[in-house]
């Protein structure tokens, strides 16, 4: 009886720690062309990338399998690696801002779109550039919050 009122083990998946900044390089770079051409099928594009980290994990996005593919074979070193979790909240994250920058197209306020779209955009040049991983920062904040 006591091992059905058990919280079942959950399996950690780690990924390898280069592949998020990778992929926040050419994320800031998109959302970059977003924001300069105020084009909100490129904002719609990088938000379906975002679902499919939030969801299924930043492993499997385009930016996350060209990665895998192209970039980590040519890599020499030890692949450093990380709990999946902190990127997938990340990928979340990034999904809403870029569901309120759509959002402010499909109303023709300029502004939400603008502000969303810089705010995403300044998320993933924080990874890209300093590795520093804002949504993952997020994550660890709420999670020793919880456990208090």
């Amino acid at each position: 009886m006591s091992e059905i009122l058990e919280k079942p083990e959950v399996q950690k998946i780690y990924i390898d720690a280069r592949g998020p900044r990778f992929s926040a390089t050419i994320t800031a770079i998109v959302l970059a062309t977003a924001l300069v051409t105020h084009n909100v099928w490129i904002l719609v594009a990088q938000g379906v990338v975002f679902l499919i980290g939030a969801t299924a994990g930043p492993q499997f996005t385009p930016y996350g399998l060209l990665f895998k593919n192209l970039i980590k074979p040519r890599l020499k070193k030890e692949a450093p690696t990380e709990d999946v979790r902190p990127p997938k909240f990340a990928q979340s994250v990034g999904l809403i801002f870029a569901l309120v920058g759509i959002f402010g197209a499909v109303v023709d306020r300029g502004l939400i779109f603008t502000v969303a779209t810089a705010f995403a955009l300044a998320a993933a040049f924080l990874n890209a550039a300093f590795n520093y991983c804002l949504g993952c920062e997020m994550y660890l904040l709420l999670v020793r919050f919880r456990s208090k």
